[in-house]
């Protein structure tokens, strides 16, 4: 294209018309300092004189300049000019494109209304295509459509013959074929297979009663077990397309494995009856380790290995068990012997060698991971329970002793006497047995259990020596009114006196291993305390038969003659004919040591007596007698010993410096530390025979058998338990 034809295409401007170029805002100030630096430069050169000739050089130089820019100024102008009218022109191009495109889409528009409407008259069609294809489908399927409902009738059957996999595999070829004829239809459910819901729901249910029934059925038909699993197994990979709600039978299955096993174990209907408890709590020491056996032999073999089936059986057990006992403590009050069953039997038998700490039962049971069967706050409840319970049984079985002791104060015979000829009744064996056989079985728990039950039992023992005491308050004050003459009141009184000792003596049964040695100290107190309100009692009654006399002194028949003294000195006898029927420690008042303060104190009178009687023999001028302040230091060595196992070489050392101490001895001084038992004492004993043999010594002159050895005190203790 050449010049000419693009100028003709070009639109073209009016003539005498220009471009004017846009408007600078700064043109003015522009043009302003060109002035100003032309001027500036024009000053500068035409400064001096001799310069103004050159003037016509100068200008004709700037007059080539000028139109030079004039000619570069025109130039980029025309070219400006000449891209306007190009842009305008393709302006003009594009605006008719854009109508042509314009009227083509309205065209086209029109066309697809068009065939809108074409396409609602089709719709018709369509549909008839549609259930065409259906109809075709339902033809190709109907033979077995029309065999659906013997299908599912025939899968009935199997479920309730329990032949588990065949109704599975009836279902699946059922749920396949509603599968097959749901996508064709456009997910249209057909009439036919509207039992399919119901009967996979009754296979699922037929699969949960063979898992609750496992343990049963492991022992008589493992084939259903396995078959049951084997359902629940394979229909968990089971992908359909249909929107069915997943069955998860397999954990259907295992939640019916752990809710049999609670049922048959723990049912609500199977809690035991208030004094029942350990009948129910045997059993289950059988039954449970058997339900573990069978387990790990017969259902395990049954199930997957990622069942864990004895695993499952100990922490479903153990937790069934727990909540039964926790609903069993939640209910009333348990018995004093249904707490006491419960709390032995959860520490120690559940825990044991025959329960859940069996040898044979392997790792797979994971019983490490078990909560404790009983909470703290459990263990807390039932032993306060069983000391309240216990404590109530023990005042009314105290009583009731005191009572029948009680009793026979006001008989026409004397108190009964042993074979030694001492005031004797069982009173005392009774009270102690009936503590330390509480104290002892408690040991079989726990220490703590042991603890409250041993402080409950020195409580109820010093309730009833307050209660011995006011009886015989009250024996001598009815005794003394009159109101109740007692036939045989001195006698009596002195049987009270062995009852007294009897418990001293023994009373140190009811101190288990690890308790305080000062438990002891109250109950002491009271029996100290009792036996001096009995000697009053036995003191004032001799007071009231020699006060008659002792009034009649002095007087002249006391001056003449000696009668009124004898006979004061044969009623005293008289009345002191009885003491022989008192046992010794009563009659005599002997010490025994209460711990090892008031053994320690003993040593140390020894030691100030035997430095004193040093003392007086130096102070006299006589030689230090051998036969004083040695024995005393020998004595005071054999009180201070600390271990009463060391008491066989202390007493060898003595039989070594004194030969002549008998068994007699050693006794009454063993009997006066009040800490050695009946082993240490023939340990002791023993050892005085089979001691190397003392050497004769002229010089020696004898001392023990000098002395008279007190007699034994016949120990009263309980039948069951070794006496002291």
């Amino acid at each position: 294209m050449d010049s000419a034809t693009k100028d003709e295409m070009q639109p073209s401007l009016p003539p005498g018309s220009s471009c004017p170029g846009p408007e600078w805002p700064e043109q003015e100030r522009a043009e302003q300092l060109a002035r100003g630096a032309a001027l500036k430069w024009a000053s500068g050169i035409f400064y001096r004189p001799e310069q103004l000739a050159r003037l016509g050089q100068y200008r004709s130089r700037e007059v080539q300049r000028t139109c030079s820019l004039e000619a570069r100024i025109k130039s980029v102008v025309q070219s400006y000019l000449e891209g306007v009218k190009t842009g305008v022109w393709q302006l003009a191009q594009a605006f008719e494109a854009v109508q042509g495109a314009r009227e083509a889409l309205g065209q086209a528009r029109a066309l697809l209304q068009g065939m809108a409407m074409a396409t609602q008259t089709l719709k018709p069609l369509r549909e008839q295509v549609a259930q065409h294809k259906q109809l075709q489908v339902l033809s190709q399927l109907l033979p077995r459509l029309w065999a659906v409902p013997a299908a599912v009738a025939h899968t009935r059957t199997l479920i309730d013959a329990q032949q588990l996999l065949e109704a599975y595999v009836c279902l699946r070829e059922l749920e396949q074929l509603q599968e097959e004829t749901w996508a064709p239809l456009g997910g249209l459910e057909l009439p036919v297979f509207e039992g399919l819901g119901p009967l996979a729901e009754a296979l699922g249910q037929a699969v949960e009663a063979a898992a609750g029934a496992a343990g049963q059925l492991a022992r008589e038909d493992p084939a259903l077990l396995v078959a049951a699993v084997r359902v629940a197994e394979v229909d968990a990979e089971y992908t359909t397309s249909l929107e069915l709600a997943p069955r998860d039978w397999r954990q259907r299955c295992l939640q019916a494995l752990q809710e049999g096993l609670e049922r048959t174990h723990f049912g609500t209907p199977l809690l035991p009856e208030p004094g029942a408890l350990a009948g129910w709590l045997e059993a289950l020491r059988v039954a449970l380790p058997a339900e573990l056996a069978i387990a790990e032999a017969l259902v395990a073999p049954c199930c997957p290995p990622h069942y864990k089936v004895v695993q499952l059986w100990a922490h479903t057990l153990h937790s069934g068990l727990r909540r039964c006992l926790q609903q069993l403590l939640e209910g009333p009050a348990l018995a004093a012997a249904d707490a006491f069953a419960l709390l032995h039997w959860a520490l120690h038998v559940y825990l044991g060698p025959e329960m859940m700490g069996s040898l044979e039962l392997g790792p797979e049971a994971d019983v490490s991971q078990l909560e404790p069967l009983l909470t703290l706050e459990n263990i807390e409840q039932l032993e306060a329970t069983f000391v309240t319970q216990i404590q109530a049984n023990v005042a009314q079985w105290l009583q009731r002793a005191l009572d029948g002791e009680v009793a026979e104060w006001n008989r026409e015979q004397e108190p009964d006497t042993d074979s030694s000829g001492f005031y004797h009744s069982p009173m005392p064996a009774i009270v102690l047995q009936i503590l330390e056989e509480n104290i002892r079985v408690t040991s079989l728990v726990s220490e703590s259990l042991q603890q409250r039950v041993h402080s409950m039992a020195l409580s109820e023992l010093g309730a009833f020596l307050r209660s011995f005491s006011d009886a015989l308050i009250r024996f001598s004050r009815d005794h003394a009114r009159g109101e109740a003459m007692a036939p045989h009141y001195v006698p009596y009184l002195l049987a009270t006196l062995n009852h007294q000792s009897a418990l001293s003596s023994s009373v140190s049964v009811l101190q288990p291993d690890g308790v305080a040695s000062g438990a002891l100290a109250p109950v002491e107190t009271a029996l100290d305390e009792l036996q001096r309100r009995i000697c009053r009692l036995v003191l004032e009654v001799l007071l009231a038969e020699l006060q008659p006399l002792f009034a009649a002194l002095p007087s002249r028949r006391w001056l003449s003659k000696s009668e009124l003294l004898d006979d004061v000195c044969e009623r005293t006898e008289r009345f002191c004919q009885d003491f022989s029927r008192v046992r010794n420690p009563a009659a005599q008042g002997r010490l025994v040591c209460r711990g090892a303060d008031e053994r320690t104190q003993a040593a140390e009178r020894l030691q100030h007596d035997a430095a004193q009687l040093r003392e007086l023999f130096l102070g006299l001028g006589l030689e230090e007698s051998v036969r004083c302040a040695p024995v005393l230091l020998a004595l005071r060595d054999l009180l201070n010993l600390r271990d009463p196992m060391l008491l066989g070489l202390e007493v060898a050392g003595l039989r070594q410096k004194f030969p002549d101490v008998s068994e007699d001895h050693i006794s009454a001084l063993l009997d006066l530390r009040g800490d050695v038992s009946r082993e240490q004492r023939l340990a002791a004993l023993s050892s005085l025979q089979a001691g190397p043999q003392p050497s004769p010594s002229a010089g020696r002159r004898a001392l023990f058998s000098l002395v008279p050895a007190p007699t034994p005190a016949l120990s009263s203790c309980l039948p069951s338990g070794p006496c002291a």
